[in-house]
């Protein structure tokens, strides 16, 4: 029925993945969307039908990551309860033979073997990866940021886990943003590595000025880390805005030589940003071949009626 859910999937026979677990930090306190995130956790808001959170794990289910593990906080319950099974909401729609709602909301459930730990004290994103250790133990993970969307078609982080299985190390993902952006990213310094779309990381920096950025490349939410990282972040003092930094554990790895980054050009939604939240509803129900038809031809409508000074609009109301 044109639902974008994305099934749950195994590595090919014969091509064993080493990575099979993810982490996805969802402790913010969403603070650029108040007062919708007052009581409902920011991961929660709904992009077209579905929670944005609830994309990620789509994302790392498509890429053969079965076992995923949410770091929360307090208030955050509502995440839990999501990917969990409403045996009540089920029955009652099993009784109305409502079938594509049942299963909308039987998938998430589906997708993974999901966990979830509290992250005690907002210490930042090296700290929330940290919290991971004893679940991860000493093998290589995936973590996903759940402010940034790949787009459901994009096959990025699949591509992150083939650079792994070659390279070993970490891998981060890169994308080459205006050199006005910079400021609000981590940056990577990085030199060739003679594969196409791939790149050494030598050194990253933690949002830096336009004038000190050592590249365009920006550090995007996804990462394919090995478990050395631990080791690093235990001992990383508190960086920028007095949080345990992750970019500040990855650049000492990457003095090593033990970071690669992949370079993507693809499509990416930042939902932690309320423009970029607006449009990424708007693209993926653009996309949906369910609401696509009927809303684009709305949206032509509508855009049409705001270049014309609103005229169309006010034909109608008269």
């Amino acid at each position: 029925m044109g639902r974008m859910i994305v099934p749950h999937t195994t590595p090919v026979p014969g091509t064993p993945r080493t990575v099979r677990k993810a982490v996805v930090p969802a402790a913010g306190l969403g603070t650029r969307f108040l007062p919708a995130t007052k009581a409902t956790p920011k991961e929660m808001l709904p992009v077209v039908d579905k929670p944005a959170i609830q994309y990620v794990v789509e994302e790392a289910a498509a890429a053969g990551l079965d076992d995923v593990l949410m770091i929360t906080g307090r208030h955050k319950r509502a995440i839990e309860d999501h990917f969990d099974q409403a045996f009540e909401l089920e029955q009652a729609l099993a009784a109305k033979g409502d079938a594509v709602r049942l299963d909308a909301v039987r998938d998430p459930a589906r997708l993974a073997d999901i966990h979830h730990i509290r992250q005690g004290d907002p210490l930042g994103l090296g700290h929330a990866v940290l919290c991971a250790r004893r679940h991860v133990g000493d093998q290589p993970f995936a973590v996903l940021l759940g402010d940034d969307l790949i787009d459901p078609r994009e096959t990025l982080l699949s591509r992150m886990l083939e650079v792994r299985d070659r390279h070993k190390g970490s891998v981060i993902a890169l994308m080459e943003v205006p050199a006005e952006q910079i400021h609000l990213y981590g940056c990577a310094a990085v030199e060739p590595s003679g594969e196409d779309g791939v790149v050494r990381v030598t050194g990253l920096v933690e949002k830096p000025s336009r004038e000190n950025a050592p590249s365009r490349y920006a550090v995007i939410g996804r990462y394919v880390l090995d478990p050395a990282v631990f080791g690093v972040l235990e001992r990383t003092p508190p960086g920028r805005g007095g949080e345990i930094q992750l970019t500040d554990a990855l650049q000492e790895l990457a003095t090593g030589g033990t970071v690669h980054g992949v370079v993507f050009d693809g499509l990416r939604y930042d939902t932690g940003d309320k423009a970029d939240y607006l449009r990424t509803v708007v693209r993926l129900a653009c996309a949906r071949p369910d609401l696509g038809p009927e809303f684009v031809a709305w949206l032509k409508e509508f855009t049409a009626g705001l270049e014309d000074g609103g005229a169309r609009r006010e034909r109608r109301v008269a």
